[in-house]
């Protein structure tokens, strides 16, 4: 047994000798990975300059104004267009074409209106009287004032469409005033209309024109819906998130106090919160039998901005209902698994608050880190905005009628009437086509979104890396106070603060660029199985499906991996490799007490963000769905009521993810440095161990126990 005992050593590193000068965190130490760090800055340089050009050719009103043919916006301030904010199209039936898809641009004429059409008309019958013409000019190019052009001359100069129809604006643009009477598609008071040419077309045409133009349009109707309720909702959800905090901080307080009590009240009151969800959800169910409706499929029904529809289908609350169900039968079944394990992680989360109750600045401290994610996060995404809109008008060749061999070709609006093209095409139109370019600037641009997504996944993980060193190097110096609190340094987290800006800067970006380029390589596996969703080769769907699960797994072990060298950094002030190696085999020759002990106190840090949410979220509910009676009235009116209560529930994980993270780090720096104890010390008078004399009688009884039980196993 010894001799496997020293191989099992052998193979992950040599346990710590006793030291008598050693204290805990290092004050002597040396600035670590300097080349990592010089990288760093140099790649913040690059990032500043990248956000400049893109803030010098980035143009935002081009995500919020449509665009006529000519590339200009409607509605704009400062523009001939500032009267006119809705965008007419002179043919919607062209909409209907697959070019919309690939183009994103109907390929007929489209202009600034200041309103859109309210009746029927034709040219040829607006032309014989003065007042419908005066009214029908509106719709043609600005300038237009010649009834007596043929409707052909007309036509081809794009001068005026062949007709109107009564029209609604929807996000900016004049669709048809589509609505259905007994079954039967209308527009006004019609089912068929003239085309302006002599032909009588039946309304389900404007339809799919219609459905083609709206597809571009859909999703910026709902992030408007979306926009305006949050208008109207944002201080509810402000208190909503304020309640969150305070629940956490409450919650926080009461673990230094009352661990162990906390502990099972909170066991106990997840259980019953899913238990009280599966008992709504089933009621709802059973609500639902017999109502006209109900019983059709999600897969029939397919994707519905209003997310309303979906609670009005039994199949929907049947899979909460499982959804629910399954998570109450595991956290059961964890709990009875692991009962003992519980009581002993119970005792390094009594240590741990105890450890958060002499370091109460940790508490707040997450703020900080938020606070400097929120900035990673703001400069990433204006950035984003800005190059993706710093294209310029690309003007392409569309043809209406016959096959033309320019179509799809650049070309310039202003000269194309003096060009071959329209001799060869009669009926081609020098149209806006989309955003581009054709500069160097506008050819690498994919590159500079990739190198902005990078640069946001490279500083957000140093920032979070900096808040994981700076509560470990607190943490580690309460543990190894021999006298607690007594010989704790005076402000134990802004010296490991000022310990990990001096000498670890360095160390802390080569940690985050390693999980940076993994983190980026997945976003384009995605972005490549997005590309192939309509391909036909399940071969490579499958090997992308095998990378895609690699490398998320990847992800997950260099985040452990970096989380326990950072607590190594905390402490030795080694460098990032030194650190990760020291750690991992660390953790390797306690691996039982791995498994057993510093997981389960994650799972039952976890079960406490889970109460948080959980009774934040239920309280939501009910209030924006206006189901208490007390507060009924004062609940705001709402296009989709699940917009403040999603941003309420992830903004209460993120708040108690903020809080409880504090423990997390905690309990993970107390168990390798409880391990290190272990493995310098013997517990004589000679080599006392530095754990408090409470964690020593239940972790020291506890890994015994798994000693023998894993000896028992061998």
């Amino acid at each position: 047994m010894a001799g496997g005992e020293e191989n099992y050593f052998g193979k992950h590193g040599t346990p710590q000798k006793y030291d008598p000068s050693f204290k805990g965190p290092i004050h002597d130490r040396s600035c670590t990975d300097i080349i990592c760090c010089i990288l760093l800055v140099i790649a913040i340089v690059g990032y500043v300059v990248v956000g400049i050009v893109a803030w010098t050719h980035g143009d935002p009103r081009k995500v919020i104004y449509p665009t006529d043919s000519r590339g200009q916006f409607c509605g704009q301030l400062g523009t001939s267009n500032k009267d006119k904010p809705f965008l007419f199209y002179f043919n919607i039936l062209k909409c209907a074409s697959p070019l919309v898809l690939l183009e994103f641009q109907c390929p007929t004429k489209q202009i600034c209106v200041n309103k859109c059409p309210d009746r029927y008309l034709t040219y040829l019958n607006a032309r014989k009287e003065s007042e419908d013409f005066n009214y029908y000019k509106q719709f043609c190019v600005p300038g237009f004032n010649n009834p007596q052009k043929s409707l052909p001359q007309v036509l081809t100069d794009g001068d005026c469409p062949s007709m109107i129809t009564p029209s609604k604006p929807l996000a900016g643009r004049c669709l048809p005033a589509i609505n259905i009477k007994n079954g039967v598609v209308m527009v006004g008071d019609n089912t068929t209309f003239e085309d302006g040419l002599g032909k009588r077309r039946n309304v389900t045409e404007l339809v799919e024109g219609a459905k083609k133009a709206n597809m571009v349009l859909e999703a910026r109707q709902l992030a408007m819906k979306i926009f305006e309720d949050y208008t109207v909702s944002w201080h509810w959800i402000i208190i909503g998130l304020m309640i969150a905090m305070v629940f956490s901080f409450i919650f926080v307080v009461l673990l230094r106090f009352l661990a162990a009590i906390m502990i099972w009240v909170m066991i106990v009151l997840v259980i019953l919160v899913l238990g009280y969800g599966i008992v709504h959800c089933s009621l709802e169910y059973v609500h639902l039998k017999g109502e006209a409706g109900s019983d059709v499929s999600l897969k029939d029904l397919g994707f519905q901005t209003d997310l309303r529809v979906y609670l009005h289908l039994k199949q929907t609350w049947l899979a909460f209902i499982i959804i629910l169900c399954i998570m109450e039968v595991i956290i059961i079944l964890l709990l009875i698994f692991l009962r003992k394990r519980i009581l002993i992680a119970i005792a390094l989360i009594k240590e741990a608050s105890r450890a958060v109750g002499h370091i109460m600045t940790s508490l707040v401290f997450p703020l900080c880190t938020f606070f400097l994610v929120c900035l990673c996060i703001a400069y990433w995404a204006s950035t984003a905005v800005f190059l993706s809109t710093s294209n310029e008008a690309v003007y392409k060749v569309f043809n209406e009628r016959s096959e033309c061999d320019y179509a799809g070709q650049t070309c310039i609006p202003e000269t194309f009437n003096m060009t071959n093209i329209t001799k060869q095409c009669s009926d081609a139109r020098c149209l806006f086509a989309f955003y581009g370019g054709e500069t160097a600037y506008h050819k690498y641009l994919i590159i500079f979104q990739i190198y902005n997504a990078f640069m946001f996944f490279w500083l957000a993980n140093f920032v979070i890396a900096l808040g994981q060193v700076t509560l470990a190097g607190a943490f580690a110096s309460y543990y190894w106070a021999f006298k607690k609190p007594d010989d704790m340094p005076a402000f134990p987290l802004f010296s490991s603060f000022g310990r990990a800006l001096r000498y670890h800067t360095g160390s802390l970006a080569f940690g985050s660029l390693i999980l940076a380029i993994v983190q980026i390589i997945r976003v384009l596996l995605e972005y490549l199985d997005h590309r192939l969703k309509a391909a036909e080769n399940k071969f490579a769907k499958f090997l992308l499906t095998c990378l895609k699960c690699c490398f998320w797994c990847l992800e997950k072990f260099i985040k452990f991996l970096n989380r326990n060298a950072y607590i190594m950094i905390a402490i030795y002030g080694t460098n990032f490799c030194t650190s990760a190696k020291n750690a991992f085999f660390l953790l390797m020759r306690n691996i039982i007490r791995v498994a057993v002990l510093d997981k389960v106190t994650d799972f039952l840090l976890f079960l406490g963000k889970l109460l948080v949410v959980g009774s934040v979220g239920i309280l939501s509910f009910y209030f924006f769905t206006q189901r208490i009676d007390v507060v009924q009235d004062t609940a705001p009116t709402l296009n989709y009521y699940w917009v403040p209560i999603l941003t309420v529930i992830v903004g209460s994980y993120l708040i108690a993810h903020g809080f409880f993270s504090v423990y997390a780090m905690c309990v993970d720096t107390l168990f390798l440095c409880f391990c290190e104890d272990l493995e310098r010390n013997d517990g004589s008078p000679e080599r006392p161990y530095y754990m408090s004399p409470e964690l020593s009688e239940i972790l020291l009884k506890g890994s015994l126990e798994s000693s023998k039980s894993a000896d028992s196993q061998g």
